[in-house]
């Protein structure tokens, strides 16, 4: 049987719960603060995390300056380049948890709301291993 597929004995719940709880450690260990809450959904060959209220205060206070488009773009800008440089941790993990390779990764952060959503592309459909 294959990792994956000893993993979904686990029960697909469990697989997810573990993928969050990751994530959220790799937020508040790389990124220097964890989300206040996390959720993460499989979806055929896909991982989808959405994560609530991820800004520090200070990324608050320069969403909000006098001119919030160019903070915002500041902060996208960085928090995307400094998930890129992770990447690899991350694609780890999820290599660890689930036994299947990351084709590729999709992040966006919303400056208004303070949410950010992570999406795995999976090499192949999870419910077909």
């Amino acid at each position: 049987m294959s990792k994956f597929g000893e993993t979904i004995n686990r029960g697909k719940g469990r697989i997810e719960a573990e993928i969050s709880e990751a994530v959220i450690q790799f937020e508040k260990e790389y990124m220097g603060r964890g989300p206040l809450e996390t959720k993460t959904y499989i979806i055929e060959d896909m991982i989808l995390v959405r994560l609530k209220d991820v800004l520090t205060k200070a990324e608050h206070q320069l969403a909000q300056t006098s001119d919030p488009s160019e903070g915002r773009e500041l902060i996208k800008k960085m928090r995307g380049a400094l998930l890129e440089k992770g990447r690899p941790l991350l694609e780890a993990v999820i290599k660890d948890i689930t036994g299947l390779t990351v084709k590729s990764l999709h992040t966006d952060i919303s400056t208004l709301t303070g949410e950010r959503v992570i999406i795995f592309s999976l090499e192949e459909e999870a419910s077909r291993r």
